[in-house]
């Protein structure tokens, strides 16, 4: 199981690990908050048998969804529709609290014989962690579970940020292994080997969602003016990084062949990467939010009135 909050970087690391050849023969499962995938997108090239389970986390509404899409991927397998695999990655919503998930193989008879977690690698963003840590109950009980924490981000954080982190995460964790991701890869072994068969605490009391968290998409069917989404974007980082938790999408930006790929995550925003095709064959920009008290309405309300205000004046 692959897990971590918001923007921690677990895709990055996902997709080298299958470029890898102990990445061969990996299924893999992915659950995003949001009611469009993103991450599958990206991750689909790289694996051959992807199955996203969106719109909800998959340790609360998706949770059965879960099992069925184990149950199915073993079913297809063993009738010849898919190839082989020998081991089935699942890269949960940042917002999944890793507990009924475990509890969910312990459970289920079926699945209990088919499957065993090898290892629960939880990924944690250095530069945004210890604050994170702080606020939010779900990255704390990601960090309780696991068995091998990843830093990621580390030359983006600030001097001494790293051990000021690893310092809380002793706290709450003090068997984990952990490990530092360098330029967004790690050691391929990290997911596909525990650390030994000691039992985990499962019991970590469960809880509703932190307030505010919401998620929407905002789709656009024409070319956008990327000024207009760049200043957009500044101004909502400017006024309400704290609350943007994580933005992720695909933009179809006027002159550009290919999308662009944008991720936000809190004050900070990546460099856009244009990509040399569309993941999934399916154009138009379409970029998911995951936000704390700031609406959809807010989002679109500001795009609009920043790009009346960078459109040239046609009286001009």
């Amino acid at each position: 199981m692959l897990t971590g909050f918001l923007g921690a970087g677990k895709t990055t690391l996902l997709r080298h690990f299958l470029s890898t050849p102990e990445g061969r023969g990996t299924a893999v499962i992915v659950n995003e908050y949001g009611a469009v995938g993103i991450d599958d997108a990206l991750i689909r090239g790289s694996s051959d048998q992807t199955t996203l389970l969106g719109n909800g986390c998959v340790c609360c509404v998706t949770r059965t969804d879960l099992q069925n899409a184990l149950r199915k991927l073993v079913i297809d397998r063993e009738r010849g529709e898919i190839s082989q695999f020998v081991r089935i990655v699942i890269e949960t919503s940042g917002l999944a609290d890793p507990a009924p998930i475990l509890q969910t193989f312990a459970t289920d008879r079926a699945l209990g014989s088919e499957f065993f977690v090898e290892v629960v690698a939880t990924v944690v963003d250095t530069a945004t962690g210890l604050d994170t840590i702080g606020w939010s109950s779900e990255s704390r009980k990601q960090v309780i579970l696991a068995d091998r924490i990843i830093l990621s981000k580390t030359d983006l954080a600030l001097p001494g940020a790293a051990g000021d982190l690893q310092a809380k995460l002793r706290e709450l964790n003090t068997h984990a292994e952990i490990v530092t991701a360098a330029e967004g890869q790690i050691d391929p072994h990290c997911l596909t080997e525990g650390i030994g068969s000691g039992e985990r605490s499962t019991f970590v009391a469960e809880a509703e969602h932190s307030d505010g968290i919401t998620s929407f998409v905002v789709t656009e069917g024409l070319p956008l003016n990327w000024n207009a989404f760049a200043r957009t974007m500044e101004t909502l980082v400017a006024l309400r990084g704290s609350d943007l938790l994580r933005v992720k999408g695909f933009l179809d930006v006027e002159g550009c062949r290919g999308p662009v790929l944008v991720q936000f995550v809190q004050h900070l925003a990546h460099p856009p990467v244009e990509l040399a095709a569309w993941p999934d064959g399916e154009h138009g920009s379409r970029i998911v939010f995951i936000t704390r008290n700031i609406s959809e309405a807010h989002v679109r309300g500001l795009l609009e009135a920043v790009r009346r205000l960078t459109s040239p004046d046609p009286s001009s």
